[in-house]
């Protein structure tokens, strides 16, 4: 059976068409409920398959120094980072009427977990599946206390090496096998000559018991496209209702109808992949017939002309025997007269 993981009513498997695109919301809502809900809202119209949230403890996240540091960015919700960090975090009662809302919308609701008592917040919310950050790559005491909630697991590797990732794998597969792992240049947003989407040919090769995907953080679409193509089932976009908005990610989120774009052409793109079995369509043969070139009589022929290379003709429509045929005619004696531009068959030589 091929590598799969099932998360909800999505089953994500590495050699099927169907992608898991997750809108991450992250903290574009602001810190307000309404906004988050507006984002569901905006995020199930695009027709995305998740939406995901980011869940920090910070006072057990951050030194203390840096949680009392100063937080000067016009982007900045409060006068430290602390502030900051808290002002944009949900609680339980939040996340709880979050959680039922997605779901009313039928979409998967789950979040980052950045730290041992966020995977037990989330736990107790009952997410279906977690999300590690790039930071966390090499937090293996993380990893293993996530895997071992025995929900899928899709871990973004920005900033790291194979050996990190590598690392990372071979940490979390003893206790969890449902795992994806997504290719991410921690650049916001990421310039196209770094992003490197041929790793994802790589993770393929190198972890074959993960679902291969994409976190990406390129201003469009078209990179997520790209690596769908090359084997990325699980695709994460940052989302937003307007990339103007006051906030750190908003600027290289997706609005709406990028969302939309995005969701159709990945979508269009598993149609047109194909099986790989070239054919004919039927609805080709109106082109085929018309651009296509049958064998005439170059010119009016005699009955019994020995046709030579200087009498075939090759012309449109390509309503007779094809070109290729032409060594059926060449030396050949015609058994009746020809006109020019007759359409050339079997009956009309002898040898």
């Amino acid at each position: 059976m091929s590598t799969q993981i099932r998360i909800g009513s999505h089953t994500i498997r590495r050699d099927a068409p169907d992608c898991f695109v997750i809108a991450e919301v992250g903290h574009n809502h602001g810190g307000d409920v309404d906004t988050c809900k507006q984002l569901f809202q905006a995020a199930k119209y695009a027709g995305v398959s998740a939406v995901k949230l980011q869940k920090r403890n910070n006072r057990s996240l951050y030194t203390r120094e840096f949680y009392d540091s100063n937080y000067n960015s016009e982007n900045a919700f409060g006068p430290t980072y602390g502030a900051h960090r808290e002002a944009l975090e949900f609680g339980e009662a939040e996340y709880r009427e979050l959680k039922q809302f997605a779901e009313s919308l039928d979409l998967v609701f789950f979040a980052t977990a950045f730290d041992f008592p966020s995977v037990e917040f989330l736990e107790r919310i009952g997410v279906p599946c977690y999300k590690v950050a790039s930071g966390d790559l090499t937090n293996l005491p993380l990893l293993r206390c996530i895997a071992q909630t025995g929900k899928p697991m899709i871990v973004s590797t920005g900033a790291a090496s194979i050996d990190d990732v590598r690392r990372a794998y071979e940490s979390v597969l003893p206790y969890n096998r449902q795992l994806a792992i997504l290719h991410c240049t921690a650049e916001y947003p990421s310039d196209h000559r770094d992003m490197n989407l041929s790793v994802v040919g790589t993770y393929l090769r190198e972890f074959p018991e993960a679902v291969i995907g994409l976190s990406d953080h390129d201003n469009g679409i078209a990179m997520a496209l790209v690596a769908y193509v090359l084997g990325a089932r699980v695709i994460e976009k940052h989302f937003t209702l307007n990339r103007a908005w006051k906030g750190t990610d908003h600027a290289f989120s997706l609005e709406p109808e990028g969302m939309r774009k995005l969701v159709r052409d990945v979508h269009r793109a598993g149609i047109a992949m194909g099986d790989g079995v070239k054919r004919v369509y039927e609805k080709e043969m109106p082109a085929r017939i018309k651009m296509g070139k049958k064998i005439v009589a170059a010119r009016d022929l005699p009955e019994g002309h020995v046709l030579q290379p200087a009498d075939l003709a090759y012309k449109s429509p390509g309503d007779g025997l094809p070109p290729y045929h032409d060594q059926l005619f060449l030396g050949a004696a015609l058994t009746r007269p020809v006109r020019e531009d007759e359409s050339l068959s079997i009956d009309h030589v002898s040898r």
